[in-house]
């Protein structure tokens, strides 16, 4: 059997093998099924509490981070100069494109070509001998600091603290399986379910049921204990894209 399709000695090629680290108590078992219909529940948290949270805790967290973002944003200047944000256009809730924020975290390609992403696997893959990559960069990034500017993003609507990452527009039109679109159900998030769990390596796009589990059962309490397990993950293992 091929390596990569055995993870934790759970065998991957088999959808109906679980694994006790896919248990989630606010979700159950996550398992690697084939795509379904996934409908989001429609209740006074998904419709309105939800989106009210988010911007209260947006502002909340801009103003406690505004002195660390501050200060990163003075380091990425003095190391890879201006602009010190990196703006890229990601997809969003029911499939409508918006523009993610970034510190910047690598030296710009100099080969200065506009190439399909799809086709240049340097755009969309951060491999550790890419030679734009900056120790500070693999900082930020390692903690996940250089995504402290979408805050903003959550506070003007464009996302939420817990949801699906928000994915490229080349990679949904070009390697999503029939289905998974499905996860634009909601905003995409800081935080999500596949970053907590055991099993938040490789692409997103091949990790979807995690994605579309969390949509079937968002709710106030599955968000609360995403967002408190999202601090192991980010300094622990188990760090996702």
């Amino acid at each position: 059997m091929p390596k990569s399709m055995v993870m934790d000695g759970v065998d991957r090629a088999d959808p109906h093998t679980l694994a006790a680290a896919d248990f989630i108590p606010e979700i159950g078992v996550v398992a690697r099924l084939p795509m379904r219909t996934v409908r989001m529940p429609r209740t006074p948290y998904t419709s309105t509490l939800k989106p009210a949270f988010d911007r209260i805790l947006a502002v909340v967290a801009i103003v406690i981070a505004a002195v660390p973002m501050l200060l990163i944003a003075l380091a990425v200047a003095v190391r890879l100069g201006t602009p010190v944000l990196f703006r890229q256009t990601r997809v969003g809730r029911f499939g409508q494109p918006f523009e993610v924020l970034k510190f910047r975290t690598m030296r710009p390609d100099r080969r200065g070509q506009r190439l399909a992403v799809i086709h240049d696997r340097r755009r969309t893959h951060k491999t550790d001998t890419d030679p734009r990559h900056t120790a500070l960069g693999q900082f930020l990034r390692r903690y996940s600091l250089d995504e402290l500017p979408q805050l903003f993003n959550v506070l003007r609507g464009e996302m939420s603290f817990v949801g699906p990452r928000p994915e490229l527009q080349s990679v949904v039109d070009e390697q999503y399986q029939p289905g998974l679109e499905q996860r634009h159900h909601v905003k995409p998030g800081l935080t999500g379910l596949w970053q907590i769990s055991a099993r938040s390596g490789g692409p997103m796009h091949e990790n979807g049921e995690w994605d579309l589990s969390y949509v079937e059962r968002v709710s106030f309490r599955t968000d609360l204990a995403i967002l408190l397990r999202t601090p192991a993950a980010m300094f622990g293992e188990n760090t996702g894209s």
